[in-house]
C-alpha cells in the first residue's frame, strides 16, 4: 500500500515541477516517511519515475481501449469526434494523462530512450486499433477508402494536433476552433458526403 501512496505523491510533483524539481524528501514528506525508506519500495528515483510513467502509460492505454470497446461500430463520426472530446476531457481532469502527455513531450534527457520506447509502443496499439475500426467502417461502406492505414494516420495526426494544443495552449477558445477546425477538414476527407462535393 505504501508503494501506491509513494507513486501518488510522485506523480504530483513530477507533473507539477518535472522530474528534476521533484525531489525524493518532498516526496517522502507527502507520504509522512523519511527519504531514505522509499528506497525500501524503488530502487531510486529513476525507478519511481518510471514506474510513475508506466502506470500512466498504462491507464491512457487502457481508457483509450475502454472507449473503443464501448462505442457503437455503425456512426463513425460520432465515435471519432468523441474520442477527440474524449481526450480532451481525460487531459483536463486527469493528473496522470496530464503527466503521460507531458513527460512525452518533455523527458528527462537521460530517460529519454526509455520514454521514447514507451511512447511507440502505446504509438503502435492505438495504431492498431484504430486501423481495424477503420477497416470496419471501408468495409461496411460507412466511410471513403480502400485501404484502412491512410484514414488512421490522418486521425492520429488530427490526435496529436489536440494534444499538443493541450500540453502547449492555455486557450480554451484556441482548442476548440483547431479541434473544429481539423475535424471538419478531416470528415469531409473520408465521408462519402465530402466524397461527392
Amino acid at each position: 500500500m505504501k508503494s501506491n501512496e509513494i507513486k501518488e505523491a510522485a506523480l504530483k510533483y513530477f507533473t507539477i515541477h518535472g522530474y528534476e524539481g521533484a525531489s525524493l524528501s518532498l516526496i517522502a514528506e507527502e507520504v509522512g516517511m523519511k527519504k531514505q525508506s522509499i528506497y525500501a519500495h524503488f530502487k531510486g528515483k529513476d525507478d519511481l519515475f518510471l514506474q510513475v510513467l508506466h502506470d500512466a502509460k498504462e491507464m491512457d492505454l487502457s481508457s483509450n481501449r475502454q472507449y473503443f470497446s464501448k462505442v457503437g461500430a455503425s456512426r463513425p463520426e460520432e465515435v471519432l469526434y468523441g474520442y477527440l472530446k474524449f481526450l480532451i476531457d481525460l487531459f483536463q481532469k486527469n493528473e496522470q494523462l496530464k503527466f503521460w502527455l507531458r513527460m512525452s513531450f518533455f523527458p528527462p534527457a537521460h530517460l529519454e530512450k526509455v520514454i521514447e520506447q514507451e511512447v511507440m509502443d502505446i504509438e503502435e496499439k492505438m495504431q492498431a486499433i484504430l486501423e481495424a475500426k477503420f477497416q470496419d467502417w471501408i468495409d461496411a461502406h460507412l466511410i471513403v477508402g480502400d485501404t484502412a492505414i491512410t484514414p488512421t494516420l490522418a486521425f492520429l495526426g488530427v490526435v496529436d494536433s489536440i494534444l499538443l494544443e493541450l500540453v502547449y495552449g492555455n486557450d480554451e477558445n484556441r482548442l476548440q476552433t483547431k479541434l473544429a477546425a481539423s475535424w471538419a477538414v478531416f470528415w469531409r476527407g473520408i465521408s462519402y458526403q465530402g466524397a461527392n462535393i
